[in-house]
């Protein structure tokens, strides 16, 4: 796909937007508003090009219609991608196209949004690493399961409505340190859904000109509105995040060598000594 870069006229994160992320940023999860609208990258049309462009494990789409906990990935519907995502108002599918910035257009977006809150972000966790966007098109009613991801995200509302709930980051409660262990070490990021969670989770609604952040690891699933959704994800890495994942990756050594860990610290521990225990196993081949 080779769309034109479109340059916005004005910041997209207003100030009272950039300013609560700054105070908030980088564990407590919040709402934030955008100007982004109904932007020329973000339509179906263009989506849809750009996902018949993107390699093959760049794209993930399954039915809409999934429980909040799953066994591993769903299996993908057969519907091309493209009509997938051109026709979902009727398709009944969720869609995900990831590392979008691998199209020039994606990437430049992705840099305009990430420069206007670049200082509050690398005052706090420090230079911005693996920066990465992602879009969500759903239809309506659609169920992205329980599971958590590595990254620290801001999902960007863009057309139609969803509620994510959300739940603590860190807490062994929703998601084991055994899962993280796993994760950081090759094995997915679905996590066992039981209905007794519910009560801890905090319910973020978004409509369109509306984002959320969500912090590292922070567990969550989503259910999207009566109509398809269009939502698009900027995310990035921060030496601290490395470090978390590393340091739960050493524990996942250290309890196959029958020991119990403690968990690694949250922000702004920096976790620096087993996160290095981990490189140099990995070094060694352990």
């Amino acid at each position: 796909m080779n769309a034109p870069t479109i340059l916005q006229t004005g910041p997209v994160f207003p100030d009272a937007a950039r300013d609560a992320f700054a105070s908030h940023y980088p564990e407590v999860p919040h709402k934030l508003t955008h100007a982004l609208g109904a932007h020329p990258l973000m339509e179906l049309e263009a989506l849809a090009r750009l996902a018949e462009g993107l390699p093959a494990a760049s794209v993930e789409y399954n039915a809409s219609d999934q429980p909040i906990g799953v066994e591993g990935k769903p299996a993908p519907t057969g519907i091309p991608i493209g009509e997938t995502i051109r026709q979902i108002e009727t398709t009944r599918s969720w869609a995900v196209l990831k590392n979008v910035e691998q199209d020039p257009a994606y990437a430049a977006l992705l840099s305009e949004l990430l420069a206007e809150i670049r200082p509050a972000i690398e005052s706090r966790t420090g230079r911005m690493l693996k920066t990465q966007a992602f879009v969500f098109v759903t239809s309506a009613g659609g169920v992205t399961p329980y599971h958590f991801d590595p990254e620290h995200n801001i999902l960007m509302q863009v057309r139609g409505s969803k509620v994510m709930t959300q739940f603590s980051a860190g807490d062994p409660t929703f998601a084991p340190d055994e899962v993280h262990e796993t994760y950081h070490t090759g094995g997915g990021r679905e996590l066992k859904w039981r209905e007794e969670l519910l009560s801890g989770g905090r319910e973020f609604p978004l409509g369109p000109g509306e984002a959320l952040y969500v912090p590292v690891m922070a567990p969550h699933f989503v259910r999207n509105g009566p109509e398809p959704s269009v939502s698009l994800s900027i995310t990035w890495r921060s030496e601290w995040s490395f470090a978390e994942a590393d340091a739960r990756a050493f524990n996942g050594l250290l309890r196959r060598c029958g020991l119990k860990p403690k968990p690694p610290g949250r922000w702004p521990d920096r976790n620096r000594i087993k996160a290095t225990g981990w490189r140099i196993a990995r070094e060694l081949g352990l």
